[in-house]
C-alpha cells in the first residue's frame, strides 16, 4: 500500500481537492428520522384504512432515500490530491473504499486543458501528456474549478522555470 504522503522533499506545490456535501451527518439523522416518522405515519394511515399493501411502500421509499444518502456519503471519502515539484506532477487519486491510483506526469509535458462554457465557467479540467487525457477535479463545483485551474496554471509556469527557487520564491 502507498504511503500516505509522496516521497520529495521538493513538492512546492500541493492541492487536495474533496467533494463537497451539504448535509452533514447529523443532518443526515435527522432527515431520516423525519422520513421514517412520516412513512410510519402514513403506512398505519393505510393500514386502519384496509389499504395495506401501501403501507409497504412508506417503508421501501424511506429504505431507498436510506441507501442512496448512505451511497453519497460513501462517495464524499474520495479525494484527488496533486503535488508539484520541479521535475514531477503527482496526481493520487483516492476512491471511496480507499483504493489509491496514482499518475506521474513531467511538468514539461504536461498540459492543463480546461474547458469553459461561458454560461457555465469551467466545466472540465483535463491532465494531457503524450496523447493520454485525465480528467482532474470532475466532482468540483464550476468555481473551484476555476480557482484550481489558475493555481495550478501558475505552479505549473513556475515548475517550467526551474521551481520556487529559480523564481525567486
Amino acid at each position: 500500500m502507498a504511503d500516505d504522503k509522496p516521497r520529495p522533499d521538493n513538492w512546492f506545490f500541493q492541492a487536495r481537492l474533496t467533494p463537497h456535501r451539504s448535509l452533514t451527518p447529523e443532518g443526515f439523522s435527522m432527515l431520516m428520522l423525519a422520513v421514517g416518522m412520516v412513512s410510519f405515519v402514513g403506512g398505519i394511515f393505510f393500514v386502519l384504512k384496509g389499504l395495506w399493501p401501501v403501507a409497504g411502500f412508506f417503508g421501501l421509499d424511506a429504505a431507498l432515500l436510506y441507501v442512496a444518502l448512505r451511497r453519497n456519503f460513501q462517495d464524499a471519502r474520495a479525494y484527488e490530491e496533486v503535488w508539484l515539484s520541479p521535475d514531477s506532477l503527482l496526481l493520487r487519486r483516492v476512491g471511496r473504499r480507499g483504493e489509491i491510483a496514482e499518475l506521474t506526469f513531467n511538468p514539461y509535458w504536461v498540459r492543463l486543458d480546461v474547458l469553459r462554457i461561458e454560461d457555465e465557467g469551467v466545466t472540465r479540467l483535463e491532465l494531457s501528456s503524450h496523447g493520454a487525457r485525465h480528467p482532474v477535479g470532475a466532482f468540483l463545483n464550476p468555481d473551484d474549478r476555476e480557482s484550481f485551474a489558475e493555481a495550478l496554471s501558475r505552479a505549473l509556469s513556475v515548475a517550467r522555470t526551474g521551481g520556487p527557487l529559480a523564481a525567486g520564491a
